[in-house]
């Protein structure tokens, strides 16, 4: 399989870049500048200049573009609706690293992590950023995308523990009542999904164990 990561010099990416290489699989990281992950091939170019061309012969796309700033984060469903318009009408899977703040936490589906009374406010824009572009992928039937939310509680430094749980369009918690999983966890569930995932058109959820 060979997939192509976006911003694969980013924590999430590099983590996804190498979980991809250990179990084999043909990657090319998709970078602004210098290649700082561990796949030997590169593709050094600006997400937003990056053609139907580019992306031509790989079987998956993985967006993990990431920013943070304020006068960025507009960036994020901008991202998506590139890749969206690059991907139309093929066959390449675009799986999309997401966020938790959309998750909704009741059956009805009507009340977002995002809309909790304890949800900080410093993090609203980035959810509803992630929102937006969650929302903009369900309208699209041309493209195979998988938009994949982590746990509530993202951990950029945790271990690997090697397992996960697969979710929904709910949060979950693990066994301790907990909200959590870490990057190398959630690169994990990233590569299962690609090799044997069938998630099309749905957004997935994943929390540690």
């Amino acid at each position: 399989m060979k997939i192509a990561v976006i911003c694969a010099n980013g924590k999430a990416g590099r983590l996804i870049v190498k979980e991809a290489l250990d179990r084999g699989l043909d990657v090319t990281a998709v970078v602004r500048g210098e290649n700082r992950s561990a796949a030997p091939k590169a593709v050094v170019k600006n997400l937003f200049q990056l053609t139907a061309a580019d992306l031509a012969g790989f079987d998956a796309v993985v967006d993990a573009f990431g920013v943070w700033t304020p006068d960025a984060i507009h960036q994020i469903p901008q991202a998506v609706e590139h890749l969206c318009g690059a991907l139309s009408g093929s066959e390449i899977r675009l799986v999309v690293v997401g966020g938790a703040g959309s998750l909704y936490v009741n059956p009805e589906h009507t009340v977002t992590v995002a809309d909790g009374p304890d949800f900080p406010d410093a993090f609203k824009p980035m959810a509803a950023a992630h929102d937006q572009a969650l929302k903009f992928l369900r309208g699209r039937t041309d493209v195979k995308w998988t938009y994949i939310s982590p746990a509530g509680d993202f951990q950029a430094e945790g271990s690997r523990t090697g397992a996960y749980t697969l979710g929904g369009e709910e949060l979950i918690r693990n066994s301790r009542g907990e909200s959590v999983i870490s990057y190398a966890d959630y690169a994990i569930a990233v590569v299962d999904e690609l090799a044997e995932g069938s998630h099309i058109q749905e957004r997935i959820s994943v929390v540690s164990k």
